[in-house]
């Protein structure tokens, strides 16, 4: 596991520390398909405006996701809770990485406020790697579940955990708060989890993904990859079948970006028409539902997929 420890108070410190002295890494330039207009909306600055005026973090800043002005004018914010640095060092990963600070006993009390304000129907929460909490910070998503609960009975929650790693007892504690969904990401292949992923296991990862559904097989699973990270296609077929195998409801599949030269670089800009062949064989393996194209991303368009989810499992049992 890689733990990055911040020992240098300096407020000019660098966001990634530990890439600093990385050489820089080169991508092909975008195609047209990849690009995206800038935010300038009202609905955008209302929405950034409340999660300022609710002193909270998104993953959508944090991650640079490209899907930002879309999501944010339409008051679609993914929650990144437990601050906003992580205590890995992802290769792919854009949040900063260092130590990071206690946790804001507040923090999911102001969510609960913030969804109700932004008066969301579905909302995505996310985190950070927590390495230095005894359970990775489950506790304090099980607040968060609860909070949104108190605040917005009729909200779906759905969340995006990091891999509670050697940490006895935290997956249990965050299912028992009963979200509609849980989403935990894979990332890339196995072949590549040394290079873009090297603080995580792959197969502890499915068997997480697997554990979720025998404490509670209510609850919708989730899990997505990027790709054009060096991947080949059959491996990513055989993330499908590890997930299936896993009983993951739900699979999404986008490009990755390089956020920094001082990333993992991109590898390949997958064209739009191979993202549709993916999401063909997906469907076949057993998935309730498929997401996948350049843009795609975990939380983008979380409450309507939520409801086509829905749809598909009651469909499947009739």
């Amino acid at each position: 596991m890689v733990v990055i420890v911040d020992t240098i108070s300096n407020p000019l410190r660098p966001r990634h520390p530990e890439k600093v002295n990385r050489p820089d890494s080169a991508s092909p330039p975008k195609p047209d398909w990849i690009r995206v207009r800038a935010p300038n909306t009202r609905g955008y600055a209302d929405t950034r405006n409340i999660v300022r005026a609710n002193g909270l973090h998104t993953v959508c800043e944090e991650a640079g996701c490209p899907n930002i002005g879309e999501c944010w004018d339409k008051k679609h914010a993914t929650f990144m809770i437990m601050g906003d640095t992580c205590t890995r060092a992802c290769a792919f990963c854009n949040v900063k990485t260092g130590m990071p600070n206690a946790l804001d006993a507040a923090e999911p009390h102001n969510v609960g406020e913030a969804v109700a304000k932004l008066g969301l129907a579905h909302v995505v929460i996310t985190s950070v790697d927590r390495d230095d909490l005894t359970d990775g910070g489950a506790e304090h998503f099980a607040q968060t579940i609860r909070a949104i609960r108190a605040a917005c009975p009729s909200t779906t929650i759905e969340i995006l955990t990091p891999d509670f790693l050697r940490k006895e007892g935290a997956l249990e504690v965050v299912v028992a708060a009963k979200p509609d969904v849980f989403n935990h990401n894979l990332e890339t292949v196995p072949s590549c989890y040394l290079t873009v992923r090297p603080g995580a296991r792959y197969f502890h990862s499915i068997r997480l993904l697997q554990r979720v559904k025998e404490l509670d097989p209510t609850i919708f699973t989730k899990s997505g990859i990027m790709v054009g990270l060096g991947e080949e296609r059959h491996e990513v077929q055989q993330v499908m079948d590890d997930l299936r195998s896993a009983d993951v409801d739900f699979l999404t599949i986008g490009q990755y970006l390089q956020p920094t030269r001082k990333h993992h670089a991109v590898m390949r800009y997958v064209p739009p028409d191979e993202f549709s062949s993916y999401e063909k064989v997906a469907y076949t393996k057993g998935f309730l539902m498929v997401s996948a194209s350049p843009l795609t991303r975990s939380s983008h368009h979380a409450g309507e997929d939520f409801a086509k989810l829905k749809a598909a499992r009651a469909a499947s049992t009739r």
